[in-house]
């Protein structure tokens, strides 16, 4: 008796089997479970591409992280780059919206600069072509940390600490000039290139579970997600500007994003494609932080939208399954390459003669 019950369930577990063998066959159809040649245009470089007259070197970028985390740039001596800038939040702030000198609101969520250096243009809204061009942004805009440049080199020149590094890493650079190539310099590491995703690319077949494969051949399909209508090779980003949707859009006095700079009219509203990588990191999402989770990001494209006001044609309702769907955010969580922890640079201590630049 206990023999035949044996058979019995040996025989349905085998017809189990046999029964979903084409629902596997027909996945590694459509969706091919190992990479293709054309898989490989994903596969990101090892350094960022810099300018003739801002090389990346050690010195360089040594000085930028200190620099970089420094609060005394700011007016205040009391907010630093890294404020917003936080390594275990993907190097953003896990808030809605950043919070600038005196905790104002700024309005726009804080964008990540992993592999900002790839990029072609920065800022949501585009305003800064180059790394050298953003970093003096946020120094001197008056929300944010309102440097008083001219008194910020005079603290710098006279800090025998930043002697040292400015002389040995951009001599004969006015000062001004050169702070904002160091920063530029160290933002440059700050590369995410070896996630999962990557892993599996280069040849690691465990890297990925099923899942997450089936979620990149839907987020590639564009009959599926078609999240690469925007979200390009290598970095995630065509480094372009949509307006997709958000209800924050048809608020009065709506953020107009490119096209306050731009002002051509199907740019109304629209924001830079931000990079994917790390992104498990770096929630909540969207330019108005208005989506707390990769599902709700998810949700929202697979909707179509919410404000329908200026919305990009490539905005369209998706009809997702929940598999779909799961696949789809599994995917994006196999984008964030595991980092060794971010070793603090050591700073000068506070000298009462160098520490006018903030008052």
């Amino acid at each position: 008796m206990q023999l035949r019950r044996d058979k019995n369930v040996f025989a349905l577990l085998l017809v189990a089997v046999l029964s979903t063998a084409p629902l596997f066959t027909a996945f590694a159809n459509e969706y091919r479970l190992t990479p293709t040649k054309e898989d490989m245009m994903w596969l990101l470089p090892d350094h960022a591409p810099a300018p003739e007259d801002n090389i990346t070197t050690p010195d360089r970028v040594a000085l930028g992280k200190a620099l970089f985390f420094d609060p005394r740039v700011s007016i205040e001596g009391n907010v630093s780059c890294a404020s917003c800038h936080i390594p275990q939040f993907g190097w953003t702030d896990g808030l809605q919206t950043s919070k600038g000198i005196n905790n104002k609101n700024l309005g726009r969520a804080t964008p990540t600069i992993v592999n900002t250096g790839f990029n072609s243009i920065q800022y949501w809204d585009g305003r800064r072509p180059s790394l050298e061009k953003q970093a003096s942004g946020p120094m001197l805009n008056s929300n944010m940390m309102a440097a008083d440049m001219a008194a910020l080199v005079v603290w710098l020149a006279a800090e025998p600490f930043y002697q040292t590094w400015f002389a040995r890493t951009y001599p004969n650079e006015p000062l001004d000039q050169a702070i904002v190539k160091a920063l530029a310099a160290f933002q440059r590491t700050i590369i995410s290139n070896n996630s999962p995703f990557d892993q599996w690319l280069k040849g690691d077949q465990k890297a990925m579970t099923r899942q997450q494969i089936m979620g990149f051949r839907l987020f590639s399909d564009a009959k599926k997600a078609n999240c690469v209508a925007c979200h390009h090779a290598p970095n995630f980003t065509d480094n372009g500007f949509h307006n997709v949707g958000l209800a924050s859009y048809d608020l009065p006095k709506s953020d107009m994003g490119r096209f306050a700079h731009m002002p051509v009219a199907v740019l109304r509203g629209a924001f830079k494609t931000p990079t994917l990588r790390d992104i498990s990191l770096t929630a909540p999402y969207f330019h108005d932080g208005s989506a707390r989770t990769l599902m709700d990001v998810v949700e929202h494209f697979d909707q179509g939208g919410k404000s329908q006001h200026d919305i990009s044609s490539s905005i369209k309702p998706l009809g997702l399954s929940l598999e779909e769907k799961q696949a789809i955010v599994a995917f994006l969580q196999a984008l964030t390459t595991d980092h060794a922890p971010v070793v603090l640079p050591k700073l000068p201590p506070p000298n009462p003669l160098n520490e006018q630049h903030v008052k």
